[in-house]
């Protein structure tokens, strides 16, 4: 074999190698951010025109209905079932339409929960769809009976309280304490602050201060919970 040849042949060799990590590289950058790929999952289809970038799909104009008409009937053919599902159209305000949709579905067999949102955006004219697979979180009910005040300590180990009586403020913190998710872990991040709340037959230590969440701690378990705003204006603790 010639010089020249052998030449030849590791440039083609090399051009090959080349082309195929570049091919890698924006594949890997297509779908970098996205949590599930519908195109890896028979039951999951592609509305035709939608392009991954990243960590959602596009297609230029507004096709909110269509998509949304597609997924509603589309999924729930081949087995799916909505849990939940919003849209802009619920409303006769045509102002919100671009909002687009909303929904969450589930499937047996499937690890988890399919969320599936649009919306238009207006200043690039395309339609934007995120497909997002999300763990089935659950929430045990710790708090049974109504009780007819709650005591709310702001420091874990003061002796006085800030008493509740009002039943309206005290369904709604037991309604927000009862939806917190349950945590598998016993061991607590560490927080600025830690405050209690006593409801008669169960107490709760509230962890809170950092943008994790609210975390609340009993003899049933550990929760966890957004920063609710609603939280602290319920019970009157300082965030």
């Amino acid at each position: 074999m010639s010089k020249k040849s052998l030449i030849v042949i590791l440039g083609s060799i090399l051009v090959i190698v080349m082309v195929w990590f570049v091919y890698q590289k924006v594949t890997d950058d297509t779908y970098e951010g996205m949590s599930i790929i519908p195109e890896q999952h028979e039951d999951i289809p592609l509305f035709k025109g939608l392009k991954p970038t990243r960590n959602q799909y596009v297609m230029k104009g507004n096709h909110l209905e269509d998509i949304y008409g597609y997924y509603m009937s589309k999924l729930s053919q081949l087995g799916w079932k909505v849990e939940h599902e919003q849209s802009a159209w619920d409303d006769n305000d045509k102002e919100n339409d671009w909002s687009g949709f909303y929904s969450e579905w589930r499937k047996d067999g499937f690890d988890g929960e399919l969320w599936i949102s649009a919306m238009y955006n207006h200043f690039d004219n395309r339609t934007e769809v995120i497909f997002d697979k999300t763990p089935i979180n659950k929430s045990t009910s710790w708090i049974e009976e109504m009780p007819t005040n709650i005591c709310i300590y702001e420091k874990i180990n003061q002796d006085d309280c800030f008493v509740i009586n009002d039943k309206f403020k005290i369904e709604k913190i037991k309604t927000l304490i009862n939806k917190a998710i349950d945590l598998d872990k016993e061991k607590l991040p560490n927080t600025e602050k830690i405050s209690a709340i006593d409801f008669g037959n169960i107490k709760i230590k509230v962890y809170y201060g950092t943008d994790e969440g609210i975390y609340f701690q009993s003899e049933k378990g550990l929760k966890i919970m957004k920063p609710e705003h609603e939280f602290f204006e319920l019970t009157g603790l300082s965030h």
